[in-house]
């Protein structure tokens, strides 16, 4: 791109104006004003040298819906129309301004996202990975623009198949969507008639299944049905029963919806270094499981409890290190359980939470004598703890990664909710369908025989703190939408409703659905 040459001026009018026109520019933006400062107000836009940026800058910002960015937000046009005006140096001037306002804009948004999710959603705890204006602008000066545009967005795996996803789902818009839904309650192996032709060609236009005429249930249509199922977080028994159709009958819309969440989600864990862990612990809160992952390969996997729906209950997102686990552990109850579920028992009942000790100052207190009524939520004195034992409420093993919502992963002698499609259960902690497996599997890097070191210490009946020798990175995220490494898309109910909160807000700044074409 060209910039229309001026007739021959003085020097220094032309300095004094162009100058003038970058001063002024950057008193709206702090950011700026050190970085033209340190260069003498030297452009990098509208310089007769720099062709190549503008090139660079404009093909981003043409590229931004692509991933799932307001357009609006950063329009190529205007940058085009006011380099096209810079026909004096003053224009010019604010011309180079409007470029590096609207290059950090979009270099804010595609690096690092568009909210600030906690403003939105208070159980969110991100801390955005903003890069240093300045920094930004460096790189263009002393790099290849082309290749400095190319290196914003996320380069995590994650991001590029949530992209990938999000283009093939507004192609799929554009042809028309999936066609009708399924009218039925429930369809299952042998039946036949209108709701199974129109189940066959739901999951045919779908990608579940290939072309087929058939108007039966068959082995083939029961297989697609699993294939979905499995692909939703549903139980995968090949029954398209209500849940199963409910979910079949979502539209190409919503779900694009969810894959421009989970592209504006990996933006908020886009960090420079260190990522997110060679070896890291994620926890997908809806997904109902957790998983090691080294060097981007899942190694262990666990069905998870996760905290239930009521807002006080509800698991947090954030991120932090595991530093060590605890075998055999003491429960020292949270107090807001304390006093919102153990005091009113105890008030009915003195004997109530029997396995419970009372604790003040950190010494036992016995209960005799106790009135349990005359304490309110506020003035209640003590602690409560339940000491190691098969029945303690942490089980065997927990792992802590110590944070200021008081959340780690812990094994549970309530067994049979692991058994459910819907694990949302927990007073926000997460339980661990096989936490011996995962401690074996976490000890093996740095003990030779893992399964007896841990046993030897369980056996013992001794609450026993293991350092991990190399502390693990632990991501609590959220994640509706997400793409394994196979290519295989997924989706999760929004069980907390933080998808529809964050998306009014995307909503809100002008991220727009499209269709190819559009």
């Amino acid at each position: 791109m060209s910039l229309t040459l001026m007739a021959p001026a003085p020097a220094a009018a032309y300095v004094t104006a162009f100058r003038q026109a970058i001063a002024e520019g950057v008193a709206q933006y702090d950011e700026m004003a050190e970085f033209y400062r340190d260069r003498d107000f030297a452009p990098i836009w509208t310089g007769e040298g720099d062709a190549e940026r503008r090139a660079a800058l404009i093909g981003a910002l043409e590229g931004a819906a692509n991933h799932g960015l307001p357009a609006g937000r950063y329009d190529p046009e205007d940058l085009r129309a006011a380099f096209a005006a810079a026909n004096n140096p003053y224009d010019r001037g604010r011309a180079e301004i409007m470029a590096s306002a609207m290059y950090l804009r979009y270099a804010h948004d595609v690096q690092s996202g568009i909210l600030d999710p906690g403003e939105i959603v208070r159980e969110i705890f991100r801390e955005l990975p903003r890069r240093d204006p300045t920094d930004l602008l460096m790189q263009l000066v002393d790099g290849d623009p082309f290749e400095v545009m190319r290196s914003l967005p996320p380069a995590h795996p994650e991001y590029l198949r949530l992209q990938r996803e999000m283009l093939r789902l507004e192609r799929m818009i554009a042809e028309g969507g999936w066609g009708p839904g399924v009218n039925a309650g429930r369809l299952e192996l042998g039946d036949r008639g209108q709701g199974v032709v129109q189940l066959r060609d739901r999951l045919i236009r779908m990608g579940y299944m290939n072309r087929s005429a058939t108007a039966v249930f068959d082995a083939d249509m029961e297989a697609a049905v699993q294939r979905f199922q499995t692909a939703h977080g549903l139980l995968a028994d090949g029954v398209a029963g209500s849940s199963t159709i409910e979910e079949i009958n979502i539209g190409p819309e919503a779900r694009l919806r969810q894959v421009i969440l989970g592209l504006e989600r990996q933006r908020w864990m886009n960090w420079e270094d260190p990522d997110r862990g060679s070896r890291h612990v994620l926890v997908n809160i809806p997904d109902y499981h957790a998983y090691v992952i080294d060097e981007e390969e899942v190694s262990f996997v666990t069905r998870v409890v996760v905290g239930a729906t009521p807002s006080d209950r509800r698991t947090p997102e954030f991120s932090d290190r595991m530093e060590h686990m605890v075998i055999n552990p003491s429960w020292y109850v949270p107090r807001s359980i304390a006093i919102g579920e153990y005091l009113p028992a105890m008030q009915e009942n003195p004997g109530a939470a029997g396995h419970l000790e009372l604790l003040q100052g950190g010494q036992a207190v016995s209960r005799a004598g106790i009135d349990f009524t005359q304490f309110t939520a506020s003035t209640f004195p003590f602690d409560l703890r339940q000491g190691p034992g098969p029945g303690n409420a942490l089980g065997r093993v927990k792992f802590m990664f110590p944070n200021r919502h008081n959340i780690y992963l812990h094994d549970t002698p309530s067994r049979s909710l692991f058994a459910r499609e819907t694990r949302a259960y927990s007073h926000g902690c997460v339980r661990v369908h096989r936490p011996l497996e995962l401690a074996y599997h976490l000890l093996a890097r740095q003990e030779g025989e893992p399964q007896s070191f841990f046993n030897r210490i369980l056996n013992s009946g001794q609450e026993t703190q293991v350092d991990l020798v190399t502390q693990i990175p632990v991501h609590i995220v959220y994640w509706t939408a997400f793409v394994s490494p196979e290519g295989d898309v997924n989706f999760r109910r929004d069980i907390y409703g933080r998808d529809r909160a964050l998306w009014n807000a995307m909503e809100a700044v002008g991220v727009e659905l499209r269709s190819v074409g559009s």
